[in-house]
């Protein structure tokens, strides 16, 4: 019996309501043991890059009626990256738990996992996995390209960059404004590599999607003949009884990692993955990022490791064109949502600007996997994206610079007396999952402007907070474990010489083990902002975990399954 059927199948008072209540335009076959597909619709006019996606869902319900489901649409949390704080990451779990009571809760066969911006597409993957009924991902697509006096304009990483330009001097507000309609000038999420990206191409490499679907743009028509191709493949996924446990193995995480090296992915993926795989029970762990990503070339060209933009890319040849360069190091075993391995739906060649898609015999990078870094600074380790740091940082040695907030930073990161020069290491802590809390994307804190004003536009900066997959420069960042719960980040004090050595995975503080023993956490990492702690935030720190495990709670690792709970009335 399906689950839907357990609801309305029978003539008792229980059957009786469920089907009465929902006689509302649905016709009596919707109660004949038709598959009903729930459509997970994260469209929200207050998160600008998901504020499309009623319009997607209706293809959706298109295809899931022509293949002979029920479609239902089932709002969910939205998590507007650009608008919320203190930082959507915060709710990624409460999204994931929302989702996931929800699915459980209600009459529905089957799932359509409709997001877009940072962290709806992982919320909605660890929900679908916790849940195990049927599901598939359509990712609502990056916008057009933007740009402003002749030259394009990528979303986030020219923001970092114009916004250094006017610190140092180069760069009106005037001119800085007059970016902004320019560089949003469609529907749809960041079209740089980043998160929103990243995570759309993660889903693919993870199985979740239809080949070929994430990428296209927001507005491009074929994002809704695809969706109407999801919402058909949906209802024979659960007449197949195919699960998101069957598609997303090692095998599908061990393809995932090779994606994200070979397009120079967001460091974001790294936290949305671990915590993914540990709703399904699959052992992942940073090191099989370093040991899996290690060798991978670059091979896509866009900011903010190179130079182009998403509708590039998908004109380029796109995700498919991207794997098939790479297919020896794929996991033949990883399987899609469409019956056949990734490996089996790549392409034959197809790419079509090779400017754009590089040959693995010409890659941008040779080597662009996520680096992991242990140390006495980073026992349970912290990660470096080498592909978007510059080459000359990956081997330093210098003096720290403390900051205990991001407050404390923003007060004196300008401050014309900052004792820095450029060899400086930039240290900003309490930014952890439960000190912030939430990690914030802060970890790429700006320059000193003295140091801007000297012509100086990367430095080596260490934080136990997240940046964001737009974002780019040596950036150490997911220090684990964090300041905040009593992690080495909190015992550096200014001077102290750090040494990076990305070659060697290694972050050392060059301070005597007993010196550090006799130190005490800076007493300032509590004076940042205090809100109130309670309800979900309250639930969130007592019960998130370290960045090292993908900072999800952890009473909800693990999955519970697809049962239907005991009777309502």
């Amino acid at each position: 019996m399906s689950r839907s059927a357990e609801f309305y199948g029978g003539n008792d008072r229980n059957a009786y309501l469920h089907r009465a209540w929902m006689r509302r335009g649905v016709p009596d076959h919707a109660f004949d043991g038709r598959p009903n597909i729930a459509i997970a619709n994260t469209a929200s006019e207050l998160s600008p890059c998901n504020a499309h996606l009623d319009e997607v869902a209706q293809s959706v319900k298109n295809g899931i009626y022509e293949a002979g489901g029920i479609p239902y649409n089932l709002p969910m949390v939205s998590l507007g990256e650009t608008t919320v704080r203190t930082t959507a990451m915060l709710w990624r779990n409460m999204a994931a738990m929302a989702a996931e009571e929800l699915l459980r809760a209600n009459p529905v066969d089957g799932v359509v996992l409709l997001g877009g911006c940072d962290k709806t597409i992982p919320a909605l993957l660890m929900a679908a996995a916790s849940v195990g009924i049927p599901a598939i991902v359509v990712p609502g697509g990056p916008m057009l390209n933007g740009t402003f006096r002749g030259r394009p304009l990528g979303c986030g990483t020219d923001v970092w960059k114009l916004s250094e330009e006017v610190r140092a001097g180069g760069l009106s507000a005037d001119g800085f404004r007059a970016t902004e309609s320019s560089m949003i000038r469609s529907r749809g999420h960041c079209n740089t590599m980043g998160t929103a990206s990243t995570m759309a191409f993660m889903a693919e490499a993870l199985g979740m999607t239809l080949p070929g679907l994430a990428g296209t743009p927001a507005p491009d028509s074929r994002l809704l003949e695809q969706s109407h191709a999801s919402g058909r493949r949906i209802v024979e996924l659960v007449q197949l009884g195919i699960t998101p446990g069957d598609v997303m193995t090692p095998a599908a995480f061990h393809n995932a990692i090779v994606a994200l090296a070979a397009i120079g992915g967001s460091t974001n993926a790294v936290v949305h993955l671990l915590a993914i795989a540990g709703r399904l029970g699959v052992e992942l762990t940073l090191e099989d990022f370093d040991r899996i990503g290690e060798g991978v070339p670059l091979l896509v060209n866009l900011q903010p490791a190179g130079e182009h933009l998403m509708e590039d890319l998908f004109r380029a040849g796109g995700f498919l064109a991207v794997l098939h360069e790479v297919r020896d190091l794929l996991d033949p075993a990883g399987m899609t949502v469409a019956g056949r391995s990734l490996v089996e739906e790549l392409p034959e060649g197809g790419i079509w600007d090779h400017d754009v898609i590089r040959s693995v015999h010409d890659p941008l990078q040779a080597d662009a996997g996520i680096v992991v870094l242990r140390g006495n600074l980073a026992p349970s380790g912290a990660i470096i994206k080498p592909a978007a740091a510059s080459a000359e940082l990956l081997r330093h040695r210098g003096p720290a610079l403390v900051f205990d907030s991001v407050e404390d930073m923003k007060a004196r990161i300008d401050d014309p007396a900052l004792d820095v020069q450029e060899d400086t290491v930039l240290v900003l802590r309490g930014c952890g999952p439960r000190g912030y809390p939430g990690m914030p994307e802060v970890a790429n804190m700006p320059l000193p402007r003295r140091m801007l004003e000297k012509g100086v536009r990367d430095m080596v900066r260490i934080c136990d907070g997240r940046m964001s997959g737009t974002a780019y420069g040596t950036v150490v960042l997911h220090v684990a474990p964090e300041a905040a719960v009593g992690g080495p980040l909190g015992l550096v004090q200014d001077g102290d010489l750090i040494d990076l050595d990305v070659e060697g995975r290694s972050l050392q503080l060059l301070v005597p083990d007993e010196e550090l023993r006799q130190r005490i956490p800076s007493a300032k990492l509590t004076d940042g902002y205090a809100s109130p702690v309670r309800g979900w935030e309250q639930l969130y720190v007592d019960h998130v975990q370290q960045a090292d495990s993908g900072a999800d709670l952890d009473f909800l690792q693990g999955a519970t399954g697809p049962g239907v709970m005991r009777e309502s009335h």
